[in-house]
């Protein structure tokens, strides 16, 4: 893909968030544009930068270890892909917020490495809202439980839920997880928030949005078909 195809991409996306916020009622500065970089050249990745985005998304500890020195400075990095917990330590202290937590025994040892650098790591938790086998991240009704083991731990801090519905043109799967999110918002459970709801990738995130997601993950409509080789 060459660097106008991503400004004119970028220019579409951004109308198209605008216009669903406007939509549901919401101001379209109030919608997190992620820029998600798995097997995209740094570049291009520079490139949607200067067109305005200012939240990349790694899956990949590997890749973003290889690729962050790369990029335009400043621009905070989220990590959204499966993180196993002897990679944690590659990532604190650089990744402003780790979206796929959803085992208590990794926000233990989020908890241990944050410690060591006596410093506070947000995190999202990843809840598995279509019960999909082939999906991680935890059941809706574990949840809560999930919810008190982390508040107990001093060094994590849950500011919100994630999500990747099954694909899909059924909303209810979007709207299930928006109504999780208010209920767990409820709850007010101890040193947690409930302000991020991530949720609509490349082919949904105008009707994510319509269902309460303030941060959409968007990869390949952005930057073109993945390139796996």
């Amino acid at each position: 893909m060459e660097n106008k195809q991503v400004q004119e991409n970028y220019a579409r996306i951004s109308a198209e968030i605008a216009e669903a916020a406007l939509k549901s009622n919401r101001k379209p500065e109030e919608i997190a544009f992620m820029a998600v970089t798995k097997t995209v050249a740094p570049e291009l990745i520079n490139t949607a930068i200067s067109c305005g985005i200012k939240l990349l998304g790694e899956n990949r500890v590997q890749e973003y270890q290889a690729k962050k020195d790369s990029y335009i400075q400043g621009i905070p990095v989220d990590f959204i892909g499966t993180l196993q917990s002897n990679k944690v330590k590659y990532i604190i202290g650089n990744i402003r917020i780790i979206q796929s937590v959803n085992k208590f025994s990794l926000a233990q040892e989020i908890e241990r490495c944050a410690g060591k650098l006596n410093l506070q790591q947000d995190i999202l938790l990843e809840v598995n809202i279509g019960g999909e086998d082939s999906k991680s991240g935890i059941s809706p009704e574990n949840l809560p439980e999930l919810l008190l083991q982390i508040a107990e731990l001093e060094h994590v801090h849950v500011k919100g839920l994630m999500t990747i519905p099954p694909p899909s043109s059924d909303t209810s799967f979007l709207q299930a997880m928006q109504e999780l999110f208010l209920k767990t918002k409820e709850l007010q459970i101890p040193d947690t928030e409930m302000q991020i709801l991530s949720m609509g990738m490349s082919d949904d995130y105008a009707q994510a949005i319509k269902f309460g997601s303030n941060l959409v993950r968007i990869g390949s409509a952005l930057f073109g078909a993945r390139n796996y080789r």
